[in-house]
């Protein structure tokens, strides 16, 4: 069982003492990785029509997760850098590529991208990206990603994108791992078509069917689950001991990895939740 970290930037609120504290915590403490969300825009929720119905506002803090990896990338030598997820649709394909690209090479192929087409209209807007075409866009970014990762000249003709006889240079030296995440049924179909994994979160009950979902599509799909990724962020788990338990709980339903979640939970410093990370690690290696 994987075993990664959340870094909390909702409140560390930009602190760069943050990134470098809790990051080095997390690979001396032997985590698995380092789980970025994404957000670029913030938006009041207030008279929206439609109503903006996710948890973030205004208020709350995102480092861009690429800026972050690459200083992450100089001060950490093992842990898995991921986003979980990064909203794809709403970026420039060509140049996520070679951000990631980038990325990838500056931390020795330590790079994990979750993507999804996430939930706030107004930061699309803000971004010039029609929301309504998100999960069609996302599907063709992925095919040409990977294309541009691998191939020195790339020629493309899509829906959205139309590429003649050009690249990224440098390319990574390997096929950059992407996940999908996400809580409906377009999701999970896009997870088993297209992902190398795919990132749960919310209810365990639900994360559970979202599992089950997902590996029936598998093999509908004609895949093997066998290096497939099955990752639960751990957005309920407020204690160690729920930790453990959830973790228990997701291994058992056929999971490969858990992210811990260090926000919501009472901490009001960046050494908290270092100390946090530290007993969670130690009730997780005692169980």
């Amino acid at each position: 069982m994987k075993l990664g970290v959340v870094y909390p930037q909702n409140e560390t609120h930009g602190d760069p003492r943050g990134l470098r504290e809790i990051g080095l915590a997390a690979e001396e403490l032997g985590f698995d990785s380092l789980l970025f969300y994404d957000h670029v825009v913030g938006a009041e929720h207030a008279d929206r029509e439609p109503p903006l119905w996710g948890p973030y506002t205004e208020d709350d803090s995102f480092h861009d997760p690429f800026v972050a990896f690459g200083y992450l990338a100089g001060i950490t030598s093992r842990i898995e850098l991921a986003t979980g997820i990064l909203i794809l649709p709403q970026r420039q394909t060509v140049l996520a590529a070679q951000q990631a690209a980038d990325a990838d090479l500056l931390s020795g192929g330590r790079l994990r991208i979750g993507v999804g087409t996430g939930w706030n209209w107004v930061e699309y807007d803000a971004l010039g990206v029609e929301f309504a075409h998100r999960g069609a866009r996302l599907d063709e970014q992925i095919a040409l990603m990977r294309r541009l990762w691998d191939e020195p000249l790339v020629t493309f003709e899509g829906r959205f994108h139309t590429l003649e006889r050009c690249c990224i240079n440098p390319r990574p030296n390997r096929q950059i791992p992407i996940w999908v995440g996400g809580f409906s049924e377009a999701a999970f179909r896009r997870g088993s078509r297209l992902g190398d994994g795919f990132t749960f979160a919310g209810n365990p009950d639900d994360a559970i069917a979202g599992l089950g979902r997902v590996r029936e599509l598998l093999s509908e799909a004609g895949r093997d689950e066998d290096g497939f990724g099955r990752e639960l962020i751990l957005t309920r788990a407020r204690t160690p001991e729920d930790v453990v338990a959830m973790t228990a709980r997701w291994r058992a339903a056929g999971g490969t990895g858990v992210s811990v979640l260090t926000q919501k939970a009472g901490l009001d410093s960046i050494a908290a939740h270092v100390d946090y990370l530290g007993r969670v690690k130690s009730a997780l290696d005692a169980g």
